[in-house]
């Protein structure tokens, strides 16, 4: 691997590095300081944040500071706030909810846009060198992914206890994954980031020669897309779709680390029960191989179809955790949900990013990757989590620092729900037949897009 590919490979290792030290087990943390009836809300506010604040920070960088520097400033903002809520953790058992959510509002006000700042940075340098950023940039975003993946066993394992620190797998209340340290390691990982920014190649400011309306500028000129029967129900089933995206992520440890509390010691003692967030981080593993399976599938079977498998894996994502248990054989199917995870989430953000690049024109393309990041990890995400927590709060209920209940219905309800919108979907949505072989709409954007990734052969 190149300087250049090397660099941007560390830049998305830390870049989601930062979000996996908290992003799966903060719920855990949340349900001992008192604010587990809110755990849907700081998953939500990610998803409200995302609506505005990425499309604020692409025109600075657009126009007026390099999206690297930008990538690095929001990350010294976001660092310093996370570090701040470690703090507030370690001076209270239970933080003042006020001041803890306004703090972490904060910090994701400045993260969120780093996820599209990184990408923009990771395309600009690529292209300034002369690589193909189709070919080069997949292995360096899977380097994201196996950064997120890091955090994920670090906080796992990591213990602070009498000003020690260690590491196990075994019982231990006092691994990151459950306190507030996990905001530490993404506070220092940020801030890590923040300073390797300023080493990166400058990518340099594009004056542009055509002056853009507010709509351009905001992206709203891609809601003329709902004008398009097809393009308009893709969007709305993506919303659909995109309202289970943060569910897991929300409550995935909070239901595994519940099974400590259980009586049972064969239980509560299990590696599934004492070792959430390591169990979940199969998902992410999972996530980075089903990457690589993304061009197959589409140009054999088209976007229909293969948002067809990324619902249905969503329904046995959510099912397999509902009769599964912590103990063997039972700790098979919590296995299989996180294998089947990849599936649901790639075939479906990946290859719906693929397939809005394809069907849209050149002068809206950016606008209508916003509409499709709005309409999922905004609306749609926002909307479910919210949706989650109200189902979640009704049948579950915070007891001696354990969410316990009725989880085996709350997830087969979050199934029976990825199951109808998979049927609605295969029912309304109708998929374009009639483009060429090698996927592309016209021999205009022919030496300027990849070969075949949306097309269905005959």
């Amino acid at each position: 691997m190149s300087s250049i590919k090397t660099k941007l490979a560390v830049m998305n290792f830390l870049e989601f590095a930062v979000w996996g030290a908290y992003l799966t087990c903060m719920g855990n943390y949340l349900g001992k300081a008192g604010m587990g009836g809110e755990i849907a809300w700081f998953y939500a506010i990610q998803g409200i944040v995302s609506i505005f604040m990425p499309t604020i920070m692409g025109i600075i960088a657009d126009k007026f500071i390099q999206p690297q520097r930008m990538l690095g400033i929001c990350h010294f903002f976001a660092g310093a706030a996370m570090i701040a809520l470690c703090v507030l953790g370690l001076l209270e058992a239970e933080p003042n909810k006020t001041l803890f959510i306004s703090i972490y509002t904060f910090s994701v006000a400045f993260y969120m846009p780093t996820l599209a700042l990184s990408n923009t940075t990771a395309f600009t340098i690529l292209r300034n060198n002369r690589y193909d950023t189709v070919k080069d940039f997949p292995p360096i975003r899977v380097l994201g992914t196996v950064g997120f993946i890091v955090t994920m066993w670090l906080v796992n394992c990591m213990t602070w206890q009498d000003g020690h620190l260690g590491f196990t797998l075994g019982p231990n209340d006092y691994k990151f994954q459950y306190t507030c340290m996990q905001f530490l390691v993404s506070g220092i990982l940020s801030l890590v980031l923040c300073a390797y920014c300023f080493t990166l190649p400058q990518c340099k400011l594009v004056k542009k020669e055509k002056k853009q309306t507010l709509a351009e500028q905001f992206g709203l000129d891609a809601f003329k897309l709902f004008k398009q029967r097809r393009m308009a129900m893709f969007f709305i089933f993506s919303m659909l779709l995109g309202m289970s995206l943060q569910i897991t992520n929300g409550f995935a440890g909070p239901f595994l680390t519940s099974f400590k509390g259980s009586a049972i010691p064969e239980i509560a003692e299990s590696f599934a029960a004492n070792n959430a967030t390591m169990l979940v981080s199969i998902s992410q593993i999972s996530e980075a191989l089903c990457i690589l399976l993304i061009p197959f599938f589409l140009r054999r079977f088209g976007i229909k179809t293969v948002m067809l498998v990324a619902m249905t894996a969503w329904v046995f994502r959510f099912g397999l955790f509902g009769v599964g248990s912590p103990t063997y054989p039972g700790v098979i199917l919590f296995f299989l949900s996180c294998i089947v995870y990849g599936v649901a989430f790639d075939f479906f953000n990946v290859s719906g990013g693929l397939y809005v690049d394809k069907e849209c024109g050149q002068s809206i393309k950016a606008s209508a990757q916003g509409l499709f990041m709005l309409m999922t990890n905004g609306l749609g995400a926002t909307i479910g989590t919210l949706s989650a927590g109200a189902i979640v709060n009704h049948y579950c209920h915070w007891e001696n620092n354990y969410l316990v209940g009725d989880w085996e219905t709350t997830w087969l309800i979050f199934a029976a729900y990825a199951l109808v919108v998979a049927i609605l979907f295969f029912l309304l949505f109708k998929d374009n037949k009639t483009r060429t072989p090698d996927g592309l709409d016209s021999a205009e954007d022919a030496d300027n897009e990849p070969d075949g990734y949306i097309n269905a052969k005959a």
